[in-house]
């Protein structure tokens, strides 16, 4: 076959096409079944991803998650109920499992990268080869931000995708997404890159989607976008669609943004992100008019957080930020983005409307700061746990509470029930903002105190002695 690069197709391959749709429609020849397509047009091969292909698959996974999630039932609490009903036996946890999809991308190390939701809150992870081998995985860590997760597996012989340098991909080049979906079996789909920098797809992570009509359906989260050349370019994260399935309208997330995401979890267990110190919300034609702004032209400070780049830099709540380097700012997401995918460390240059007038202040972004506690320190029911304050990207969903980070195995934290990625929104049905808040609701009830959790897309009680 004719060399090609990614996103183009050279003379010689065109011509072959079209003589392909030539030979198509002729009358066979003696020598070709009908309804066969024959080898090769005017001596040159039929144009085919199978070699590309046939190096790329074996670097994709299954992945098959499973989570516990407890069920509560009051009637369950209560012996004489228990007894009466026959409920002894009555299951007190049901197993969810998730199915996905996950790229390998250091053969010799094991790494594996898929999203955050295929493997959010697991108990267990295994991963499928294609060759039939299935392994026990070991979360490395999850970026919620980013939707990226790395995972672990001890294995010989396994194959690892090349890195594409995502810079160079434009619109219109050609991909192929490699998955499993409806766990059917590795699948390929080919398609093109439909848009690049797509945000606000849903949700308040870190956007920065590559769109592409590849069909992706349940099952390819986590799996490979690849280019002509079987380089990584993205991992398979979302779709729009009105049914469920594939309506051509796919995103992926870069791989330069997922590799910088896997080096953090790798290195440190979490990921650090950009932060000015500011709140903000888009501007609706309301708010626009008393701002002397634009609707929809910037996204409007309404709180400036102490000790903060944005509050050394003197930003105010009421200003109006229209453009970060340069680069114009619609909307409060598309801002947030821009503070998540920054390097940290970097300088920024903003431009403001401050009572309508023009303003430049330049900022240096730095990671989000956000409170952490022992456990131990807290409560000691709370031994093993590593926890902080929400993030940004919750408190943008309006969620509140305390994150657990990390739980010792065997601790009694773990022995409780609690889960890294867990976020703590109450006690004894009180809701709390931050660890200080539990740390006075653990105070106020010394013998037994029942957690309001968030897991997920679960929601349910946790109960500590």
């Amino acid at each position: 076959m004719p060399a090609t690069t990614p996103g183009s197709l050279s003379r010689s391959t065109l011509a072959a096409v079209f003589a392909l749709s030539a030979a198509f429609f002729a009358a066979p020849s003696p020598n070709v079944h009908a309804g066969a397509l024959p080898a090769a047009v005017d001596g040159q091969p039929l144009p085919s991803l199978a070699p590309m292909l046939e190096r790329v698959v074996p670097a994709v996974v299954n992945i098959n998650s499973k989570t516990r999630v407890r069920v509560r039932n009051p009637l369950l609490d209560d012996p004489f109920f228990r007894q009466f009903f026959g409920m002894q036996n009555a299951p007190r946890e049901r197993i969810e499992q998730s199915l996905g999809s996950g790229v390998i991308v250091d053969a010799a190390k094991g790494y594996v990268l898929t999203n955050n939701h295929v493997v959010e809150g697991a108990d267990d992870i295994s991963v499928t080869l294609h060759d039939g081998r299935t392994l026990k995985a070991k979360l490395v860590g999850t970026d919620p931000d980013t939707d990226i997760a790395v995972v672990q597996i001890s294995a010989e012989n396994l194959t690892a995708l090349p890195l594409a340098d995502v810079s160079k991909l434009r619109m219109g080049d050609f991909v192929v997404a490699v998955g499993d979906p409806f766990g059917i079996g590795q699948s390929a789909s080919a398609g093109i890159v439909s848009g690049l920098g797509r945000t606000a797809i849903g949700g308040s992570g870190i956007q920065n989607f590559i769109q592409t009509d590849a069909p992706i359906n349940p099952g390819n989260s986590g799996g490979a976008l690849v280019n002509l050349r079987g380089e990584l370019v993205g991992i398979n994260s979302a779709i729009i669609s009105p049914s469920g399935a594939s309506a051509g309208i796919g995103f992926a997330i870069p791989v330069d943004l997922a590799n910088d995401v896997m080096r953090q979890l790798v290195a440190t267990g979490t990921v650090k992100h950009g932060s000015l110190g500011l709140e903000t919300q888009d501007l609706t034609p309301e708010i626009a008019s008393a701002f002397d702004a634009k609707p929809g032209d910037g996204a409007v400070v309404t709180r400036v957080r102490v000790d903060t780049p944005a509050a050394e830099a003197g930003i105010r709540a009421g200003d109006v930020i229209v453009q970060v380097n340069g680069h114009p700012i619609h909307s409060d997401n598309e801002l947030h983005n821009a503070e998540g995918l920054l390097p940290i460390g970097s300088a920024i240059e903003l431009k403001l409307l401050r009572e309508g007038k023009p303003l430049t202040v330049s900022v240096r972004l730095v990671a989000e700061q956000l409170s952490t506690a022992d456990g131990a320190g807290l409560d000691p029911r709370l031994t093993g746990a590593e926890l902080s304050d929400t993030g940004e990207r919750l408190r943008r969903e309006g969620l509140n509470g305390v994150t657990v980070n990390r739980v010792a195995a065997g601790s009694r934290a773990a022995a409780a029930g609690l889960k890294a990625g867990d976020l703590i929104i109450g006690v004894n049905q009180a809701e709390i903002a931050g660890i200080k808040d539990l740390k006075l609701a653990f105070a106020r009830h010394p013998r037994q105190a029942v957690l309001s959790i968030v897991r997920g897309r679960n929601a349910f009680f946790l109960g500590l002695e």
